[in-house]
């Protein structure tokens, strides 16, 4: 009997977390037209070109690039796009029969009438780029494309430029570039005469403000990350595995609908409290432990962040309530002030005056870097560490579009006592939203979500 109760008590878990449609919301092609005509705008007239995301070299799944992703909506391996801000239109190039794109589970109207489907106006085969690329050439205008890598999936551009620099251009016994910069190598000597610039900032720039669209994918993405902490939380208990409750997070999520995970699963207890991202999954939490889980899922593209901090015994001690209320009273300042047009700076002082005001005076050492840029730690959006053109720090402006993650933290790694209260917030026209909101965060909430049985316990009865 064991293995039917087994099934039959995995089957209602299933049902019970499965919504009606398990599938990302998708974006209308004018909002890619619409990002094109913008780059148009920065790019005067000249041409952008932007290298789709290669074949995979093994057997993975294909995953297009942010940048190419972000212009198109195309994920055809080996494609390239044309902006031409001249002629106002932009060209695709790519190769695919309707075979293979049924394989990969792309629809076949996209290898049928392409311009239909992606609402690009002209498309044309792969072996026609080079040609095409030499009458841009005699126009003598600015020819863009991207000098940083490709994102994909988890991957943050900038993160993976200075990695690879590190690993493999400035290394003795490699010193390849990256493809990016091969590309503009190879613009450069064939082509002497075009003047070619880098589009990473007016694309980044574009990117770094979402459409009400895109925070619809994300208020999704922040609500099945939410679900996928609530699960986490009420399995967790003394004689519970790390890895257990890190494949849980990923098992709920994959069943509401994403791809993937925005990042690997951070859990953090005991003595890792002091290792920002922690991803062994190598101890049994024990009745003492403090936990945070630092987790969201890839939905649609598109990524949040979300942090939650809670007692592995279901209860937290006088001294985890002292430091985690801390925290909240910061936490809160932070949300409360974000709106238009104030600076982070301004939130920041806010959050110091809620301190004081609180009698928390003490702590104000504790969360200085963080009241100093008010709660921010990085934008969201299709990569987790957002990628921005440009960023005034402390004095950042807050404008509507702008998403980001207010993180705040405090540890006392002598004690093994680490929080982090993370959440994806988005300015809105008024104020803001939280898009992450009904993640647990009072004392109350968690130890009477931590009271509930979770899926692991049911699966083991």
């Amino acid at each position: 009997m064991r293995r039917p109760l087994l099934a039959v008590a995995f089957a209602c878990v299933a049902v019970s977390l499965s919504p009606a449609a398990p599938t990302a919301r998708a974006l209308d092609t004018a909002e890619y037209a619409l990002r094109r005509s913008l780059l148009m705008g920065g790019i005067g007239d000249g041409v952008a070109i932007f290298l789709g995301a290669t074949t995979p070299a093994s057997d993975v799944a294909f995953r297009q690039g942010h940048d190419f992703f972000y212009m198109t909506g195309v994920e055809i391996p080996d494609a390239v796009l044309v902006v031409d801000g001249m002629r106002k239109e932009s060209v695709l190039f790519f190769t695919m029969d309707e075979k293979t794109a049924d394989g990969m589970g792309l629809p076949v109207d996209l290898v049928r009438t392409p311009t239909k489907v992606t609402g690009i106006e002209r498309v044309m085969p792969s072996d026609g780029f080079n040609g095409y690329l030499a009458g841009l050439v005699r126009r003598n205008t600015p020819m863009y494309t991207l000098f940083r890598p490709e994102e994909i999936g988890p991957e943050n551009s900038n993160e993976k430029f200075n990695a690879l620099q590190r690993s493999m251009t400035m290394n003795g016994w490699d010193g390849r570039l990256t493809r990016e910069l091969q590309f503009v190598k190879l613009l450069r000597e064939r082509f002497p005469q075009v003047d070619v610039r880098d589009s990473s900032t007016l694309v980044w720039n574009l990117r770094k403000y979402k459409s009400s669209a895109e925070l619809a994918i994300m208020r999704d993405a922040a609500q099945l990350g939410v679900e996928g902490h609530k699960a986490f939380i009420r399995s967790t208990q003394p004689g519970v595995a790390e890895r257990s409750l890190a494949a849980l997070f990923e098992f709920v999520t994959a069943l509401g609908g994403s791809r993937g995970l925005a990042y690997y699963t951070i859990i953090m207890s005991g003595k890792n409290h002091a290792y920002g991202h922690y991803h062994a999954y190598d101890r049994v939490l024990a009745d003492g432990d403090f936990v945070i889980l630092d987790a969201g899922p890839d939905l649609g593209n598109y990524h949040v962040d979300i942090s939650t901090t809670f007692p592995v015994s279901g209860k937290f001690s006088a001294r985890q309530r002292e430091l985690y209320e801390a925290a909240i009273v910061v936490r809160n300042a932070a949300i409360d002030n974000y709106r238009p047009g104030i600076t982070l700076r301004q939130v920041g002082q806010k959050m110091e005056e809620a301190l004081k005001a609180n009698g928390l005076e003490r702590f104000t050492s504790d969360f200085a870097s963080i009241i100093r840029y008010g709660g921010y730690n990085h934008s969201i959006g299709l990569a987790t560490h957002d990628v921005m053109g440009t960023f005034a720090g402390p004095d950042e402006v807050l404008k509507s579009g702008f998403v980001f993650a207010c993180d705040i933290q405090l540890f006392r790694f002598d004690e093994q006592i680490g929080i982090r209260i993370e959440d994806t917030v988005a300015i809105t026209a008024t104020g803001r939203e939280v898009l992450s909101a009904g993640a647990p965060r009072t004392v109350a909430e968690i130890e009477t979500l931590m009271k509930e049985d979770g899926i692991l316990q049911a699966i083991r009865r």
